[in-house]
């Protein structure tokens, strides 16, 4: 089982003791827009909840919505478990405290993510009045063709592809333009404005922003 921790310590063993009894490590990673990428790899996300509640809230939300995240276990403090709500979107919460009995049982009772149901047919997508042929590498919006260039249409496939979940910069720079490439997140950002600028004013709305983190790509009536 992979496990990944947001938190600002270093091990999270500082976070939670029992976390060195488990047979899997726990990766730590810092609470912010860069790491939330990597998450995707993981089994199972453990969330530092035990200073800033509120925070902690939004961040659970954002991560269990729309970026679609493994299932989330809250680390909190005894008085915290008092205002935890099912709308935060944790799978479970334990106490700082836990023995690893107890860690270890909540880790394995994690409910695995669902994975959605996609087009069956690969070779389409559709998304609102976007229709995208992967074979023939063409982009209709209500029947006219989009010139997009090689890179955009990627980038708008990707997009389509994964539909309603919010996707980091690096996450579309290493689908997109591969592990190798060596320029910045930036690139994402400009090719975002030419899609937007071809796409037009009634339908640019489609591709939003998520503040701090990335894009998303909603058919109209989605966003």
């Amino acid at each position: 089982m992979r496990i990944m921790m947001l938190t600002h310590a270093d091990d999270a063993a500082d976070v939670l003791p029992s976390a060195s009894f488990l047979d899997s490590h726990v990766e730590c990673l810092a609470p912010v827009p860069s790491s939330y990428g990597a998450l995707a790899a993981a089994d199972a996300v453990l969330l530092d909840a035990r200073g800033d509640l509120r925070r902690a809230r939004a961040l659970c939300q954002l991560l269990s919505g729309p970026m679609d995240c493994p299932p989330i276990l809250l680390v909190l403090e005894e008085g915290g478990a008092a205002v935890v709500q099912s709308d935060w979107g944790a799978s479970d919460f334990v106490l700082a405290g836990a023995a690893p009995a107890e860690l270890s049982a909540r880790l394995r009772l994690l409910r695995p993510r669902s994975v959605e149901e996609r087009v069956v047919d690969e070779d389409r997508i559709e998304v609102g009045d976007l229709v995208m042929d992967t074979t023939a590498y063409t982009a209709r919006l209500r029947g006219a063709i989009l010139d997009l260039t090689y890179k955009e249409f990627e980038l708008l496939k990707y997009l389509a592809a994964n539909r309603g979940r919010v996707l980091t910069r690096e996450t579309l720079l290493h689908e997109v333009w591969g592990e190798d490439y060596i320029g910045g997140s930036r690139t994402v950002d400009v090719h975002i404005r030419r899609l937007r600028a071809k796409l037009g004013t009634e339908h640019d709305h489609i591709i939003g922003t998520v503040r701090n983190v990335g894009y998303r790509l909603d058919a109209p009536g989605e966003e």
